[in-house]
């Protein structure tokens, strides 16, 4: 993803009359969200990401096949719910640094524990886009 996050990054910088960081913030966050996207959602199609290949996992169907483009993209768009209603919290409060960190940490250790509890162990994201992750380790 660093690479990504960098190519992207630099294109954006490189195509946009930008003076300093604070300039365009917004559209570089929306032109990341589409990187992001488009990334997610190639990789997911093919049945896992670079990391997922080192960590012997894949995502298919509920029924054990691959994932169509519209799967894939909407189980992205449901993933951002790993962060995004934490961050919608902060907005109005403006906590401090270590604040946000725990407020963001605190919510994605629950999202996390809330699949200890689902009876196939599922991310909730997941279940709602009618994907699962699955082992591909050797036996």
């Amino acid at each position: 993803m660093f690479g990504v996050v960098f190519v992207a990054g630099f294109l954006f910088g490189a195509l946009t009359p930008t003076r300093d960081a604070m300039q365009g913030r917004h559209l570089l966050q929306a032109f990341m969200f589409v990187v992001f996207g488009v990334y997610f959602t190639w990789f997911w199609t093919k049945g896992q990401t670079l990391a997922m290949r080192t960590w012997h996992i894949r995502v298919v169907t509920r029924s054990g096949l691959p994932l169509t483009q519209t799967q894939a993209f909407i189980r992205y768009l449901l993933s951002w719910v790993w962060l995004l209603p934490a961050l919608a919290l902060m907005a109005p409060f403006k906590p401090s640094g270590t604040q946000s960190v725990l407020l963001v940490m605190g919510w994605v250790w629950l999202w996390a524990l809330l699949s200890r509890f689902h009876p196939t162990r599922q991310f909730l994201h997941d279940v709602a886009a009618g994907t699962r992750l699955v082992s591909t380790q050797p036996a």
